[in-house]
């Protein structure tokens, strides 16, 4: 579903990864590792461009319409798929049969109460919560996420992932909490320095060993730990 090949990936003039070829394949759960700065968000970005009618895109900062509703700003996850007076409309007056089609998602996030609630009104892991029901609303295939549950607390974010993989058969998520990542994804890309320095089946990997990606040490160079690839290149079998 996204293929990169030898690419080089830049934040303005800045190189953030160098040399880059990675293959992620429909149906697989993908989660991104590394510290502030490794390069998540760019290469999460290249691969939103790459195919964006097919993959829904999480940011890290949600962008929301602060002083609009709730319903407003999940609503403009689909403004694609109806015209332009129609989408006026809706911004004026919602039309019940869009109220009725957001309805079980709103109340699946915890978000039906403050449907008519101004954004700018709502905390940090609210906002977060809009922000993934918006790209939700978008019912593409695939979906990419940006640190997605990182302000909302350990319960709701395992309840708030187990609903996304429900409704997502491809997904690739840059993860701030290493034990979620283990838990939700088959496979983990690790980056460092400007370069993927592992990737291989999470089946294969633990937390601690993963925290090196964290601590500066080379994961996928260590001789300790689990196998990891020593080389970009996805390890693929079923452990």
């Amino acid at each position: 579903m996204f293929r990169l090949d030898d690419q080089t990936l830049r934040y303005g003039d800045t190189t953030v990864l160098a040399n880059v070829s990675l293959t992620i394949a429909r149906g697989e759960r993908v989660s991104l590792l590394g510290r502030s700065g490794a390069g998540k968000s760019t290469l999460l970005k290249v691969l939103h461009a790459q195919a964006a009618e097919q993959a829904a895109l999480i940011p890290q900062d949600p962008a929301l319409a602060q002083t609009l509703s709730v319903f407003h700003n999940v609503y403009m996850g689909r403004l694609h798929a109806h015209p332009s007076w129609y989408n006026l409309r809706n911004l004026i007056r919602p039309a019940s049969a869009q109220i009725a089609a957001m309805q079980p998602l709103l109340e699946r996030l915890g978000l039906e109460s403050l449907r008519r609630v101004p954004v700018g009104t709502l905390s940090g892991g609210q906002c977060q919560r809009v922000a993934i029901a918006r790209a939700l609303h978008q019912q593409r295939p695939a979906l990419l996420g940006d640190e997605p549950v990182s302000a909302v607390d350990e319960h709701q974010a395992r309840d708030i992932l187990e609903y996304v993989q429900s409704r997502h058969e491809t997904l690739v998520l840059a993860m701030h909490d290493v034990a979620l990542a283990l838990e939700f994804s088959d496979r983990i890309i690790g980056l460092d320095a400007g370069r993927i320095t592992l990737d291989a089946p999470a089946c294969e990997l633990d937390a601690d060993y993963l925290g090196r990606l964290y601590t500066g040490g080379d994961a996928a160079a260590s001789d300790v730990g689990p196998r990891a690839a020593a080389s970009p290149v996805a390890v693929r079998n079923s452990c």
